[in-house]
């Protein structure tokens, strides 16, 4: 794909952003675009918001259960950039009716570095003692697709559906928790939703923070201490709209909630 054309999808997507709107498929309209096309458009994305003032704080980590892989025809996650401009404080209120258009809430864990790591060949122990601590979170995904009509492609190019996302107000050691054994409970507006557990995340949120760093040693791009990363949903997503409510429990992590107005 030319420079040009991915300059241009790259500000067409930034602008539906900024006018929460929504675009055709990628895939439709440009069917032989491939992921590298996409991540070079979703570059177009964050330095755009960064040239407006924002701050890369952390990346995300997306397609991270054999389910959505399947569904999307991939066989390995995908990645997205996080800056300032997305992250709420617990009890704070966050206002998805101003900021996002589709907007679907899961629960994760998020991963804050005391080091920098940079693969390739990083092992799980290598990320655990990287990692200062650990935290409950809920990511809120959204998408300037149209209808969520995504394939691999479309979610990369749209900065792999960040949105937005709020932390817990608790931390804990990654080495004071079996991560790939933690169990998570979500509730909306008071009533059971849904129940994972750490596994369900490429077997461990670990291995989806490895594999994160390990593809993008690829191209000498380090994941830096103080970074937040969020290593995937462990639970279905879920349709939000203001005045819902949600909360997520993890067993020997803490709780996160966060009102939608």
């Amino acid at each position: 794909m030319e420079a040009s054309l991915i300059k241009s999808l790259g500000d067409e997507l930034y602008g539906a952003l900024q006018n929460r709107s929504s675009v055709k498929p990628l895939t439709e309209r440009y069917p032989a675009i491939t992921v590298a096309d996409s991540y070079q458009i979703s570059k177009v994305i964050t330095d755009s918001r960064v040239a407006a003032g924002e701050r890369i704080i952390g990346k995300k980590i997306g397609l991270t259960s054999k389910a959505v892989q399947n569904m999307l025809g991939v066989g390995e996650p995908d990645f997205g950039f996080l800056t300032d401009g997305m992250a709420y404080s617990q009890g704070q209120e966050m206002p998805i009716s101003k900021k996002l258009i589709q907007p679907k809430a899961e629960g994760e864990i998020a991963f804050i570095l005391k080091k920098d790591l940079l693969g390739p060949g990083l092992t799980a122990a290598d990320v655990i003692a990287a990692t200062e601590c650990v935290m409950p979170c809920f990511e809120v995904v959204d998408s300037r697709v149209e209808d969520w009509r995504i394939k691999i492609q479309d979610t990369v190019a749209d900065n792999a559906s960040c949105g937005l996302f709020v932390l817990g107000d608790t931390a804990v050691s990654p080495r004071s928790v079996d991560l790939r054994t933690v169990g998570m409970v979500v509730e909306k507006n008071g009533a059971l939703l849904s129940t994972g557990a750490g596994a369900a995340a490429l077997g461990s949120p670990v291995n989806c923070v490895m594999w994160l760093a390990n593809t993008l040693g690829e191209f000498g791009i380090p994941l830096k201490a103080g970074e937040v990363i969020l290593s995937g949903s462990l639970v279905p997503l879920e349709s939000v709209q203001a005045g819902d409510f949600m909360s997520v429990s993890i067993g020997g992590i803490g709780t996160a909630s966060v009102r939608f107005i």
